[in-house]
């Protein structure tokens, strides 16, 4: 067990249950999520470890000052918000947490494509105005199309196992060589995947390299055209090139949890026409970066987080 000296400050709000999990394997916390984003570098002297969301950057201003960090933990599983070069400069753990809401974002990811091909908010929409269209909602099934996933980490793994039972071929590529297939989906080149995919389902994180990876010219090099799924990072997505292709069909339909800008009223003037041009787009749902946000994981986050921060712990003693 860690030694009972070893205490962590916690900024950002996080389920209850992570101070009993912390003061179990013998952490002092001290939970201050009221601490604005300004004030963390002077609040760091004193503790041994860090525990954020997305309150504020971690980057090497912050860190240059007097702290004794060992570990920063992430409750979540994107990193963008984090300088991982600072924290290797000063010899900082980075621990996050993607384990603990991999099942939400599976599951929402498949909700948006079953909304998406059945007309499912279009048509409660159109039925609360005392509108019944059936012809208008004809939609299409799962069943015999391939699903190409971009990304297999675990969200990627994630929404194909959801897929199971769906009877539909799952492809999956990643960049990364050492990613190993199972038995919910088919690793395959980039190439193999834009011949033959009917949907395409981004779940990578966001990295300056992959900035509007899904760009015109990318989303124009797939055989057919396909349905959309983005719930990974809004960054990746050229909002623009989405709305042109929307408008020539070579994107029949979008589901979008994240956005580049999720300040809805900070949106640069680009930003703003190609947002409006989605919110009245009826083939395309959009949900505020809520795929992984449930009463379930906000929990498991902390499970895995505590379980990664004690291995961490008693590997250095």
């Amino acid at each position: 067990m860690p030694s009972p000296k070893i205490s962590c400050l916690i900024i950002d709000q996080m389920h209850p249950s992570i101070i009993p999990m912390l003061e179990e394997i013998g952490i002092t916390v001290s939970y201050q999520p009221e601490l604005k984003a300004v004030e963390v570098k002077n609040a760091l002297p004193g503790f041994d470890g860090l525990i954020v969301r997305s309150k504020l950057r971690i980057t090497e201003e912050l860190l240059n000052g007097d702290q004794q960090l060992r570990f920063i933990g992430r409750a979540g599983a994107g990193l963008d918000n984090i300088d991982e070069a600072a924290l290797a400069k000063y010899n900082i753990e980075l621990l996050n947490a993607p384990e603990g809401n991999s099942d939400a974002v599976g599951e929402h990811t498949l909700g948006m494509l079953l909304a998406l091909l059945r007309n499912i908010v279009k048509a409660d929409r159109e039925v609360r105005h005392y509108e019944w269209y059936r012809e208008a909602n004809r939609g299409e099934e799962i069943m015999g199309k391939t699903i190409g996933i971009i990304g297999y980490g675990n969200m990627g793994r994630s929404f194909a196992k959801r897929l199971r039972g769906f009877d539909c071929q799952v492809l999956a590529y990643d960049h990364d060589s050492s990613v190993v297939p199972d038995q919910n989906a088919t690793l395959c080149s980039l190439e193999r995947l834009k011949e033959q995919a009917d949907v395409l389902s981004f779940h990578i994180p966001f990295t300056p390299a992959n900035r509007y990876l899904a760009n015109e010219a990318f989303l124009n090099s797939f055989r057919k055209n396909i349905w959309l799924l983005n719930s990974s990072r809004g960054e990746i997505l050229d909002l623009k090139a989405l709305v042109s292709l929307l408008q020539t069909g070579k994107i029949k339909g979008a589901g979008l949890d994240v956005l580049e800008n999720e300040k809805l009223n900070t949106l640069t003037a680009e930003q703003k026409t190609a947002f409006e041009y989605l919110v009245k787009a009826q083939n395309v749902i959009l949900s505020p970066h809520i795929a992984g946000w449930t009463h379930e994981s906000y929990y498991k986050i902390n499970q895995v987080l505590t379980r990664k921060i004690k291995a961490f712990l008693e590997n250095m003693s």
